[in-house]
């Protein structure tokens, strides 16, 4: 019986070499924590960017077609042509349906956080700039 409960406590963990294992894991933890932790915030920066992309595009399409800027964001995904665009000085034009070849996006994508829509420039300073609404992501 003596040899049995001997071989046991031969096979089993001591509690000294449990503690390690748990204070390598918590270390582990530690270090690998923080490198996910703002990977949300990075995935949202990475869609803003590309929707940038997208509707700046959108936008140079828009004008290459008809020879004007868009009136405003929504007339990038208008199904038919829209009636105005504005020329460079800015001054609303009428827009030639047959040059229209849009629509330039499905929809109109929103800001970064989701609720709040592009900032579109119809003034002579930034005439077609499209930018983030939210002052931390408005350079890019």
């Amino acid at each position: 019986m003596r040899q049995t409960s001997l071989r046991n406590r031969q096979n089993a963990f001591t509690l000294v070499e449990l503690l390690i294992v748990i204070i390598i894991i918590a270390v582990l933890a530690a270090i690998a924590i923080p490198k996910f932790s703002n990977s949300t915030t990075r995935s949202k920066e990475s869609a803003l960017r590309s929707n940038l992309k997208l509707v700046r595009n959108a936008v140079d399409l828009f004008r290459a077609d008809t020879g004007l800027f868009p009136k405003d964001l929504a007339s990038l995904s208008a199904t038919a042509a829209p009636a105005q665009g504005y020329d460079s000085t800015p001054t609303l034009v009428n827009i030639t349906a047959s040059d229209w070849r849009g629509p330039y996006l499905q929809a109109v994508p929103k800001d970064f956080d989701g609720s709040s829509e592009l900032t579109y420039t119809t003034t002579l300073s930034g005439l077609g700039t499209v930018k983030s609404s939210i002052s931390a992501y408005s350079s890019w």
